[in-house]
């Protein structure tokens, strides 16, 4: 058994209503990180300095030494870009990352986020890399950051984000914060549902394109109207396909030291009002989004094929490929994984064992189903499966005649290919079927192998389909 941990299908070609309040065909949803007073500082206790995120191109750590420019850069977005994005968002509903540190270190802005009626999510103890962290060192962190937040703010936060993350902090945050949702994903424009920390999480993705981080980095932007074209061409994406009925977020991100820039700001502020002027627009926090997404669609609560044990993956899927449980049994022990628990993952899995089967026993597998409104109908000793797939054309119901012709046309077949005619009934109707067989009597044995082989996959799919949508 291998199991592969990423989820590479997500909601998939037809993701779920998001059903936004009043019918909304987007949600917006602004993040202001808050990290000033909380960035790497051997006044922080650090042994650098900051060179992330910052006006200085090519910056680098000074070990050991603290960095005027870097500071007084980080300290704009504090005492100036700040107040200039407040003055420009207080009316709108926004979700803050706050540094728990750097909170501490701002009474006056955390005041006026309160005031503003902003959520304010932890963004971590510290502004720092995670990756190199002990597990033990990053849950020493996590918990001090929401005792600090809590201290500092007046309540626990419900919302995470960490940003410079390891592969562990997802875990760890759901394991020590009761969090309404976990932003540390770029994976989807929708929320979506995890195992982490031993229980289900919610995940609210943020975003690295809709970002005004990229006016710091070398393949980023340069001026104010090249993030105020991508916001805009982000939304207008995004708002058709939700008057197409498939609503979506659209996230930005946003930093104080430097959207709160004059000529970035400025961008933002043209942005902003080409959004206004749309119908069905929701502002929303994303402990909003997180708690209307878990009303309207809580966790899956039906086992997951990739963590059923062999006896219970067998049970749940040896037969649907007729009478071959031996085609799940290899199935189970191939690389599988979240992306697999769905009806096209599981039916990718049991097609690979069966297509890579050999011909004797892929003909074991033809043989295995039943000739159609044969003997085992009428005298009802098909699997459950086929009763329904052959009722649902009629092909219990038939008058003597068409009985008599069915039966004919099977001994037929079966003497000349020495398997059972095979089709996939619930794609066709009592005509076509009839239409099918005559026409496939004439095929060679090759071709008509191949045919029964690629109808014996379809049916297994459509099987699928039905008991995942059940």
């Amino acid at each position: 058994m291998k199991r592969y941990p990423r989820d590479m299908t997500g909601h998939g070609a037809e993701p779920p209503a998001a059903n936004w309040p009043n019918g909304a065909k987007i949600a917006v949803q602004i993040v202001l990180n808050y990290e000033e007073g909380g960035e790497n500082n051997i006044l922080h206790g650090d042994a650098a300095s900051e060179a992330f995120l910052s006006e200085i191109t090519g910056a680098q750590p000074w070990v050991g030494q603290r960095h005027w420019n870097m500071e007084t850069i980080y300290e704009y977005g504090s005492r100036a870009g700040f107040w200039r994005v407040h003055r420009m968002l207080k009316d709108i509903p926004l979700t803050v990352y706050g540094v728990a540190t750097a909170l501490a270190r701002a009474p006056e802005q955390v005041a006026a986020m309160q005031k503003a009626g902003w959520e304010i999510a932890s963004h971590g103890l510290k502004w720092v890399e995670h990756k190199d962290m002990s597990p033990d060192e990053e849950r020493a962190q996590i918990r001090e950051a929401i005792r600090l937040h809590t201290e500092v703010t007046g309540k626990a936060p419900r919302g995470w984000y960490t940003g410079r993350c390891s592969m562990n902090t997802v875990d760890l945050a759901a394991e020590e914060g009761e969090f309404a949702y976990i932003a540390d994903s770029y994976a989807d424009d929708l929320p979506y549902w995890t195992k982490a920390g031993g229980k289900d999480q919610l995940i609210v993705p943020y975003t690295m394109d809709c970002n005004d981080m990229r006016f710091a980095i070398q393949a980023g932007y340069t001026n104010g109207d090249q993030f105020e074209s991508y916001l805009k061409d982000s939304f207008d994406m995004l708002y058709a396909e939700g008057e197409a009925g498939a609503p979506k977020i659209l996230s930005i991100g946003l930093h104080c030291r430097l959207i709160g820039r004059p000529g970035r700001a400025m961008a933002l502020k043209r942005a902003l009002e080409h959004f206004q002027k749309h119908e069905g627009v929701w502002f929303a926090t994303r402990e909003q989004i997180a708690d209307h997404w878990m009303k309207e669609h809580p966790p899956m609560t039906k086992p997951r094929p990739s963590e059923m044990d062999k006896d219970s993956f067998v049970s749940e899927y040896g037969g649907i490929f007729e009478h071959s449980p031996w085609i799940a049994e290899g199935a189970f022990d191939l690389e599988l994984g979240p992306t697999h628990d769905t009806a096209q993952g599981v039916h990718s899995a049991l097609a690979r064992v069966f297509r890579t089967a050999s011909e004797e026993q892929r003909l074991g597998v033809l043989t295995a189903h039943p000739d159609l409104a044969g003997k085992l109908a009428e005298a009802k000793r098909l699997t459950a499966e086929s009763t329904a797939e052959q009722a649902s054309v009629g092909l219990d119901a038939l008058t003597d005649e068409e009985r008599q012709t069915f039966t004919e046309l099977n001994d037929a077949y079966t003497s000349k290919f020495g398997f059972p005619f095979i089709i996939a009934v619930r794609d066709n109707t009592k005509t076509s079927i009839m239409e099918a067989f005559k026409r496939r009597i004439e095929n060679d044995r090759d071709t008509e192998f191949a045919e029964a082989c690629k109808q014996v996959e379809r049916i297994a799919e459509l099987r699928l389909i039905e008991k995942f949508d059940a």
